[in-house]
């Protein structure tokens, strides 16, 4: 049987009505809403059980971490921009857009850096506490995620400049924009359980 072409829209609909392409990204979503619900549940369980617990405060930069999560979500709002400009059929405000996004993503995950040498240098690591443990296993994680999100980004910014979407075939720039949504989602919960809980 002949491979589906990308250019036909027809094809790429599973019978259950779905593109193929984003019922695939919804399931992969699935399954890491699934992991890190485990993630922060263990850490909620760990935190209930524990007699004491420190103040957040008193070991994270809370002002640090709020401004990452503005730039984080400025992220999620140039790409639904460069989203809705394909849609229309402008690859240029793509590009741009795309590329705002990535410089965002990379600006959080240098300001994540940054602030873990800060909280190193003052003797808050991941071996100090059950929180110090936590911190930076739940976050280390979801750095992760970022960094895996940037490179897709990359590589949707290539193919963008080479004009491999149009205003009727842009299905995987519509998979990365779901991804890098749920990473900023997974963010928001994160700084609202450590630093703010």
């Amino acid at each position: 049987m002949e491979a589906t072409s990308s250019i036909d829209p027809e094809l790429e609909f599973t019978s259950t009505g779905v593109n193929s392409s984003k019922l695939g990204m919804w399931i992969f979503l699935a399954s890491e809403v699934m992991f890190f619900t485990g993630l922060i549940g263990s850490y909620i369980v760990l935190r209930l059980g524990s007699d004491t617990w420190p103040d957040p405060s008193q070991h994270l930069a809370t002002s640090v971490l709020a401004i990452n999560t503005f730039v984080l979500i400025c992220s999620s709002l140039s790409m639904v921009l460069g989203l809705q400009a394909i849609s229309q059929g402008d690859q240029k405000k793509l590009t741009k857009y795309l590329l705002i996004t990535i410089l965002l993503g990379t600006t959080f995950l240098v300001i994540k850096v940054a602030d873990y040498v800060h909280m190193i240098h003052n003797n808050f690591t991941i071996t100090s506490s059950l929180f110090g443990s936590c911190y930076y296993f739940l976050t280390g994680f979801h750095g992760l995620h970022v960094a895996g999100g940037i490179v897709t980004l990359v590589v949707v910014l290539i193919m963008a400049k080479k004009g491999r979407f149009s205003k009727s075939h842009y299905d995987m720039v519509e998979c990365t924009g779901l991804y890098w949504h749920f990473v900023d989602l997974v963010w928001i919960i994160l700084f609202a359980i450590l630093c703010l809980v």
